[in-house]
């Protein structure tokens, strides 16, 4: 045994200690148990990482079998836990930027009567991710599935109290749960066509098990029955919907659920089965059109939203679009190292959004702030290094995972894709600097009265978001693009995407490389000029767009009304027969038949009841009646 499964039962470890201690803990030592056991995770998973990086390439996976989970038959499951290079990067990224965001909560958590019932959730919320991205096989990873699952419908609902919170905690729930449906099964077509479910024989023996029409067939079924709990939980469409609503929850939570969690389960485990996709060419190039489909439409939205956070949420549904359009082209080192660096700027957004809001007495319209940069110096340094990044500017992360997804899927002759990619782009530049525009610069817009108490955060909030504006700034330096041989990140992940065959960077010419490196940041520059021009140089040429063309700014603001469409089309026709149910099935068949019963019985006695009398003359008479009708019978019928 290695000691991989040390690392998720620390945070289920302090969940335990937490509800055996109750508030007897008091709020300091429930933050330290919280922050502790995942600070102690990610030293943990940093030692494992050391040791497996100490191995030959082609032996790096390590091992830690527990025992027999259960056994029907000659089917039996492991508790069993595994550590390659892929799951190094996730666990690094769970652990690692999930302790920054428990740092962060205690300072903005400080006020909240439910403390302790907080990091009770973000614990086991961690222990669920931690479980998801070190299991060795399908059902195992399923538990943490479920489980980040159930934490975003607890942590999203939160503040139950409210009814948005309550009703977006729900709509995160019923919506994953449509996904997991189609991830069950896909689990069961694999399990049944595959034989096994456990990662290193399903794979070995899946290119025997899948061949032939019959067997592509199977496994085009299996991986796209995958990609619809993949759209579930990495928010795409058609079940991105939850994504944006899941900002009814405290501000960390929204960096725990877009940053280091649930959102990156989706792309992890296409990344994972990377082997049974490259079967799959059908699903590929789903999950590429899917994943493009996706990063345009949420970028469009993201434009003409005015909370701060839900700007960030489609962000985030549109970066994830990225990620997944790196796996439909074959570029899955491309799609983990975006996945990684995202983890750091997008956490970084939230949590610097987090500060804002907290600063500004819980305000979130961007046309009630402005003027920020200075009473909040912090703050604002950081938050500009991760919209600098995320736009993909040089040296920042996001310049290098985004350019390296560009890249990939221009060479690989995906130039539609590529084209889809690049209009993406120019729009996140757009958005995302005009939430820093009209958030940071300018004049301020908010109340004097909330101006007058405008304040940077304590050092608990402060210390995280420099930890991760240094990860934003250097982050990308191991995917440093013209190395030879590949840069250091594609290097770590080959062993585990020895097969996957993509044209690359290194394949090209240096003047190719060039170039589309060229155009990428001409993107990006040309989304953060317009942005300038538009809200901060010329702030009329705005107004006089959305004027001009209110009926699009109206159809952007609403979301396309989708939630809308969805409710007509699906939600309503569902309470509708639900009630049909509920009257006929309920009330007249399931209460009819019991309430029936009781009245038969009921009937009966009171019939039986007549002869119940009590009095021993009465029971005399029945039992001579009885006796003189046996003799009567017997003397007919000698």
């Amino acid at each position: 045994m290695t000691g991989l499964w040390i690392i998720p039962a620390l945070p289920l470890a302090a969940v335990a200690l937490l509800l055996l201690l109750g508030d007897r803990a008091g709020r300091r030592g429930t933050a330290w148990i919280a922050c502790g056991s995942v600070g102690l995770a990610f030293a943990f998973a940093l030692r494992a990482v050391i040791q497996l990086a100490m191995l030959p390439p082609d032996q790096r996976a390590l091992v830690d079998t527990i025992g027999t989970w259960f056994r029907v038959g000659d089917f039996s499951a492991d508790i069993s836990f595994l550590l390659d290079p892929l799951s190094a990067v996730m666990v690094l990224v769970v652990s690692g930027v999930g302790f920054l965001i428990h740092v962060y909560s205690t300072g903005y958590m400080a006020h909240e009567p439910s403390f302790r019932r907080f990091f009770l959730y973000l614990n086991l919320f961690t222990f669920a991710m931690l479980t998801l991205v070190l299991a060795d096989n399908f059902l195992l990873m399923f538990v943490g599935w479920e489980g980040v699952g159930l934490c975003s419908y607890l942590l999203i609902g939160f503040w139950y109290q409210r009814p948005a919170a309550a009703e977006a905690g729900k709509k995160a729930f019923v919506v994953n749960r449509i996904g997991d449906f189609g991830f069950l099964l896909g689990l069961f077509v694999l399990f049944t066509a595959g034989g096994s479910l456990d990662y290193q024989h399903l794979f070995a023996a899946a290119p025997q098990r899948f061949a032939g029409a019959a067997g592509t067939a199977l496994v085009t079924v299996a991986t796209l029955l995958l990609f619809v709990g993949a759209t579930g939980k990495s928010a795409q469409i058609p079940l991105y919907v939850w994504l944006p609503d899941a900002m009814e929850g405290p501000t960390p939570v929204s960096a725990l659920i877009h940053a280091a969690t649930m959102v990156t389960a989706g792309v992890y485990m296409v990344a994972r089965c990377h082997v049974l996709y490259q079967l799959a060419p059908v699903s590929l190039e789903v999950v590429a059109v899917i994943g493009a489909a996706t990063a345009l439409f949420a970028a469009t939205i993201g434009i003409a939203q005015n909370d701060i956070k839900r700007v960030l949420a489609y962000s985030t549904v549109s970066q994830l679009g990225y990620m997944f359009m790196a796996c439909g082209v074959g570029a899955f080192s491309a799609g983990i190292f975006h996945l990684m660096t995202h983890a750091f700027f997008k956490a970084l957004l939230f949590l610097g959004a987090g500060s804002v809001i907290h600063a500004l007495s819980d305000e979130q319209d961007l046309r009630r702030m402005g003027g920020l940069a200075r009473p909040l110096p912090w703050t604002h340094a950081t938050m500009l290094i991760a919209t600098v990044a995320i736009a993909g500017v040089p040296p920042f992360a996001g310049f290098f995972s985004k350019d390296e997804i560009l890249s990939r899927s221009y060479l690989s002759g995906h130039h539609r894709i590529w084209l889809a990619e690049l209009l993406g782009s120019i729009l996140t530049a757009f958005y995302m600097f005009r939430l820093y525009i009209l958030c940071f610069r300018g004049r301020p817009r908010m109340s004097h009265e909330v101006a007058h108490h405008v304040h940077e955060s304590p050092p608990s909030m402060i210390v995280p978001l420099v930890v991760l504006a240094a990860l934003t700034t250097v982050g990308g330096w191991i995917g440093m693009p013209l190395i030879e041989g590949g840069h250091p990140f594609e290097r770590w992940l080959a062993p585990v995407f020895e097969n996957a065959a993509v044209a690359g960077l290194h394949q090209e010419s240096p003047a190719t490389e060039w170039a589309l490196i060229a155009i990428s940041v001409a993107a990006a520059l040309l989304g953060i000029g317009l942005a300038f021009r538009a809200y901060l140089r010329r702030p009329e040429v705005a107004t006089a767009l959305a004027e001009r063309f209110a009926g699009l700014k109206n159809l952007l603001v609403h979301k396309y009304w989708i939630d809308e469409i969805y409710g007509v089309v699906f939600v309503r026709p569902f309470y509708a027969i639900a009630g049909w149910f509920w009257r006929f099935w309920d009330e007249v068949v399931v209460d009819g038949t019991v309430n029936g019963v009781a009245t038969v019985v009921e009937g009966a006695s009171a019939v039986l009841r007549l002869f119940q009398t009590g009095f021993v003359g009465t029971y005399a008479l029945f039992f001579a009646l009885g006796v003189a009708a046996l003799l009567l019978h017997f003397l007919r019928h000698p």
